[in-house]
């Protein structure tokens, strides 16, 4: 058990657990025991993350999504429920990628990856750290609002009364934080993203609120 401690909550692949039992002369079957006895999770093929049976921390979904499929970051609704901004429980770890569309049905969740262009994908992403024992990427709030906004099919916006009807009716975001917002994000998200018409009017919407 002390072995598999040592790994915390990051996902690994089978070389790592092979090598924490490298003492034995058939590792993979040990592999195969602690998979049975719910000691360590496969996530997909050459990729898991230990139980909390074994660490007793709670597994990050953050963290698994951005070692699913990469590069990637959290993002979307999911991004958006992290910080608080939409009321609903999302259950879905949605995250914003440059590859093909991608989902993953795991033993700890659904897991769903939408493609934008490479030079929109890095604007606005940032690192977040977890009691110094882990970090994971996800978009700031901004970006996040952006990425649901340009990912959105048959949504058109051509008016910041529209904008804000979006935001309040379909989004159910919490709009006092609007004023709050860094426009530069949004900006750069106009340059390098689709969508240019409705990011200027949220872009529009954050300079009547300051």
């Amino acid at each position: 058990m002390e072995r598999l401690k040592s790994l915390g909550v990051i996902p690994v692949n089978k070389d790592i657990l092979y090598s924490l039992y490298n003492d034995l002369k058939f590792p993979e079957n040990k592999l195969s025991e602690l998979e049975r006895k719910g000691l360590i999770i496969r996530i997909k093929r050459d990729l898991y993350v230990v139980s909390q049976k074994v660490h007793n921390q709670e597994i990050s979904s953050e963290l698994v999504a951005n070692h699913l499929y990469g590069p990637s970051y959290v993002s979307l609704e999911s991004a958006l429920a992290y910080y608080g901004l939409i009321p609903e429980k999302v259950f879905s770890m949605r995250s914003v990628c440059m590859k093909l569309h991608k989902q993953y049905e795991t033993p700890i969740g659904h897991f769903e990856y939408i493609k934008v262009p490479e030079k929109y994908y890095p604007i606005g992403v940032s690192q977040e750290i977890i009691n110094n024992s882990y970090s994971f990427l996800i978009a700031a709030p901004e970006k996040a609002l952006c990425d649901k906004i340009v990912t959105t099919q048959n949504i058109r916006i051509q008016s910041v009364k529209a904008m804000h009807e979006y935001l309040e009716e379909d989004l159910r975001f919490d709009m006092s934080v609007l004023s709050s917002f860094n426009s530069d994000i949004v900006k750069e998200c106009i340059e390098f993203g689709k969508k240019k018409t409705e990011l200027t009017q949220l872009l529009k919407s954050l300079q009547n609120g300051k």
